[in-house]
């Protein structure tokens, strides 16, 4: 069984999720109107764009409830969550859209049927996905080929960010490490074992992590040659991880940073910057115009709950490393760093009341579309950072400055993927994320931090 294993890689399992999304649930609709009085929703050669339309709703709505994000599609009760808040809105955007939808049948009994059919078809398809698919037919038996001081890091970094990715042994490649390593969990493989341990266990993969090029003996390349040859897969851990965890791994390309990072083509791309900065535009004058609204109420509210000025602003860190000010709408209490700066924590004593609910809500930030509209940030990129913590964590890391070759953002890969920076070891994992997107940055990947950010605003994650 373990031979005839398939596997499937992250983004081919969310596209078979889509894919088996569409397919369930328009074939329910269809079977609705074949055995039953059903007629608002028909399918025809002139009705053609009632499917289409009603399709790119599932799909772009699927993905601001989460739908696909891997770890919700694994768990039965945030299934049921994403799912009925997914039907719900795909039916009511239907619903009101003129012209490219059904007109509203004279029955309303048609509409319960309707939204009953999308739901039950989306969730008994998710919940038989989680019970028979997830748990078992996307497991991956790994090989890692690394230093021994490396394994625990390297086995945690991989598989928390894919549990069905089974690292099940290893071969030592630093041959001057001949110590017990307290990390036991995993089965040393003797080199002259590997092919043969490679066959008995179903391994599809082998993972070449070490950082020692003389660890790579020649016998060892001779099976790694053969293994290749026999169609396994054999692939560099940076790539590996990249994939996996959409970061990039600075822990382990540190020396070699720039020769592993080629930089996105995006960022000198006039026609792609053009589109961003004109779309900045325009959200920047459809925020600055919500927060004007927005501002009477919340003087009232915060005369009430947040004694002290509406607005502050502070310093920040922008594209090439010139400093501007920020504005944000205040949510700590006067005087907050009285004692210095810090990084601001969950539960932190100096956010007021009322300023959790503009940090939960992202409401706290609307102010930043006057940066957006001045060019001193964009919609997307990576979140401005102080100065003196610029600094500091430059020390430590050296090309942190080169999240700086873009302009900060009111959003960012790393806020959609990550939670907030509390100290400097998390704020380096969010330099990841940062220079993932910078490596990777394009329209694709710019919608879907779109989505997510919603996402986070929708379910109240904010911090």
């Amino acid at each position: 069984m373990n031979k005839k294993r398939i596997h499937f890689e992250l983004s081919e399992r969310k596209l078979l999720l889509r894919i088996v999304d569409l397919v369930v649930v328009l074939g329910a609709l269809y079977l609705l109107t074949v055995f039953f009085p059903f007629t608002y929703f028909e399918f025809s050669s002139t009705t053609f764009y009632w499917t289409i339309v009603f399709s790119v709703y599932l799909l772009l709505l699927g993905g601001v409830f989460e739908m696909y994000n891997l770890q919700v599609a694994s768990h039965p009760f945030q299934i049921l969550k994403s799912t009925i808040l997914t039907a719900t809105a795909t039916v009511l955007a239907y619903l009101l859209t003129p012209v490219l939808s059904p007109q509203l049948p004279k029955s309303r009994i048609q509409l319960l049927f309707f939204y009953a059919t999308v739901f039950f078809a989306l969730y008994l398809w998710r919940i038989f996905y989680v019970k028979f698919l997830a748990s078992n037919r996307f497991v991956q038996n790994v090989i890692l080929i690394c230093d021994k001081g490396q394994l625990e890091q390297l086995v945690v970094d991989l598989e928390d960010a894919d549990p069905y990715y089974k690292i099940i042994g290893y071969v030592n490649s630093d041959k001057g490490n001949l110590d017990d390593s307290k990390y036991k969990l995993k089965r040393e493989i003797p080199v002259e074992q590997l092919t043969k341990f490679v066959s008995r266990s179903g391994v599809s993969e082998i993972v070449v992590a070490s950082q020692k090029t003389d660890g790579i003996t020649t016998e060892l390349y001779q099976q790694l040659l053969h293994l290749l040859e026999s169609g396994k897969s054999i692939r560099e851990y940076v790539h590996v991880y990249e994939n996996k965890t959409q970061r990039i791994p600075v822990h382990q390309i540190a020396e070699d940073f720039y020769r592993f990072f080629p930089f996105s083509r995006s960022n000198q791309n006039k026609l792609y910057l053009y589109q961003v900065r004109f779309f900045e535009l325009l959200f920047s004058i459809t925020g600055i115009i919500i927060g004007a609204l927005l501002v009477p109420f919340l003087l009232i509210a915060n005369w009430f709950w947040n004694r002290g000025p509406l607005f502050y602003t502070q310093d920040r860190v922008g594209k090439d490393g010139v400093l501007f000010k920020i504005y944000k709408f205040r949510s700590m209490v006067t005087n907050a760093e009285i004692n210095g700066a810090v990084f601001s924590k969950v539960g932190d004593t100096r956010v007021t009341p009322f300023g959790k609910f503009l940090r939960k809500t992202r409401i706290d930030e609307i102010p930043q579309f006057l940066n957006i509209l001045k060019g001193d940030m964009g919609v997307i990129g990576p979140r401005p950072e102080r100065p003196m913590f610029v600094e500091e964590i430059s020390d430590i890391m050296p090309f942190y400055e080169t999240r700086h070759i873009i302009k900060p953002g009111l959003t960012g890969w790393a806020q959609v993927n990550y939670n907030y920076g509390e100290s400097i070891e998390e704020s380096l994992v969010k330099l990841q994320y940062d220079l993932y997107y910078i490596k990777h940055r394009s329209v694709f990947i710019d919608i879907s931090i779109i989505f997510k950010t919603i996402s986070t605003v929708v379910f109240y994650r904010g911090q």
